[in-house]
């Protein structure tokens, strides 16, 4: 096998490079030029993602690195680097905690592998079945799992994932992953993670353009983020309880479909006016919410790829954060920093739960308007804080906008990012 080995230096390339250079190639490889040591980690960090695509371009594969490469640099790189053709190897440097980067690179290409397979390929039952067979290979003797699919959904009052995943031939399902370490069957909760599923997001009536279905096999990032994120903690020695909960459908046109003007009663009695079926994810991630409150975890974490509206905000450089409980967003945001993932607190109060009335219903499910209107994000953020216990007290939503990117940037490469495993893998062990 042929290395490609990459080095970092602290001084600036030599001729016949240009002295500005990032990169400068060499018979074994590159070396990554980083002479300034006073700037921010965070540009620090961005400077190394540069220099990973342009690596990244020349088809270089199985890589090495070497010199006096940090773990954070290490990482940045790596992130940058691996895109979705990505089939080769890394070789840390000497002094790493190779195990630790090790773990995140399998979790990091376990995500990454989720979000990009194609929507043929990912159905709910699909993404089920790969997430359980992926922690039951390594934690088998601390987990049980339970799945509701198809009608069996009704019956058990998962009126927003059924509704939403009734118009495909493939069932919709509620996934839940039991981790308790301890085997008390009486241990508590620390954590409940929530993630959205939609393995497939056609707008349902509320059809989106050829141009903005055209990668909506990214729709279950959520899902993707947090399974990513439990299985890199239980790698890394996570000694609590913890529920993984995924709520997973294809949102498609038929007969069977749900439609606009349908009202969804949910199991704590909340009624939903469907004024656009395009607004999905936040009917899913409600029942997965009620699901993780019967629980009665300390912290509930939702992800998802919820909002066109977070992205317009924050772009796809950051994820956007919302939560009720300053000193659950804060520590997340702490975890954030200390993993070095972009992440932004967006406003989130509580008469954001009464943004999207309805004649009909207690609420609609988004604004009858494009975007669900000025404030879309923190307006879905409001409709899922009707469906936490607590009055949200211990909960994290997450809008996962920089989930995904079709052809890749300066700093990222294409397909999934896995952006926030770290950060939720962070949350479960601290």
């Amino acid at each position: 096998m042929s290395l490609f080995v990459v080095r970092f230096s602290d001084q600036l390339a030599q001729a016949p490079y240009d002295t500005n250079a990032l990169v400068s190639f060499n018979n074994e490889g590159a070396c990554v030029h980083l002479p300034r040591t006073d700037i921010a980690l965070e540009q620090q960090l961005n400077t190394v993602q540069l220099a990973a695509r342009k690596i990244a371009s020349t088809g270089a594969k199985n890589i090495s690195f070497a010199g006096n490469w940090d773990a954070a640099q290490q990482w940045a790189f790596v992130t940058s680097f691996c895109g979705v053709s990505f089939d080769g190897t890394v070789q840390w440097c000497e002094g790493s905690n190779v195990e630790r980067l090790d773990n995140q690179l399998a979790a990091l290409l376990f995500t990454k592998d989720l979000v990009n397979q194609t929507p043929e390929e990912m159905s709910p039952e699909s993404l089920c079945d790969q997430v359980e067979a992926w922690l039951t290979g390594f934690a088998s003797q601390h987990i049980t799992v339970k799945r509701c699919t198809g009608k069996a959904l009704l019956e058990a009052g998962w009126h927003g994932i059924y509704e939403v995943g009734r118009g495909s031939v493939r069932p919709p399902v509620l996934l839940e992953i039991d981790y308790n370490p301890s085997g008390d069957v009486n241990a508590e909760v620390a954590v409940a993670l929530v993630g959205k599923g939609i393995t497939f997001d056609s707008g349902g009536y509320s059809i989106k353009s050829s141009e903005g279905m055209l990668d909506m096999k990214c729709d279950m990032g959520g899902a993707a983020t947090v399974a990513g994120a439990f299985g890199l903690a239980i790698k890394q020695g996570l000694n609590k309880r913890v529920k993984l909960i995924l709520c997973c459908a294809e949102n498609l046109i038929s007969g069977h479909a749900y439609k606009l003007g349908d009202v969804i009663t949910y199991k704590n009695g909340v009624t939903v006016e469907i004024v656009n079926t395009d607004a999905e994810g936040r009917l899913v991630l409600a029942d997965g919410l009620m699901a993780a409150a019967a629980s009665n975890p300390s912290k509930i974490i939702d992800a998802a790829t919820l909002t066109g509206a977070a992205v317009m905000a924050v772009g796809r450089e950051y994820n956007a954060v919302f939560g009720v409980d300053d000193e659950a967003v804060n520590s997340v945001l702490s975890s954030a920093l200390s993993m070095n993932e972009l992440h932004w607190r967006l406003p989130l109060c509580a008469w954001h739960s009464e943004q999207c009335p309805s004649p009909f219903a207690d609420t609609a499910n988004s604004r009858p308007m494009k975007g669900g209107g000025p404030g879309g994000a923190s307006n879905a953020a409001g409709f899922l804080l009707r469906f936490v216990p607590n009055s949200g007290k211990g909960w994290i939503h997450m809008d996962l906008a920089a989930a995904y990117n079709r052809n890749g940037t300066s700093t990222k490469p294409n397909g999934a990012t896995a952006q926030g495993m770290l950060t939720i893998a962070h949350q479960l062990l601290t």
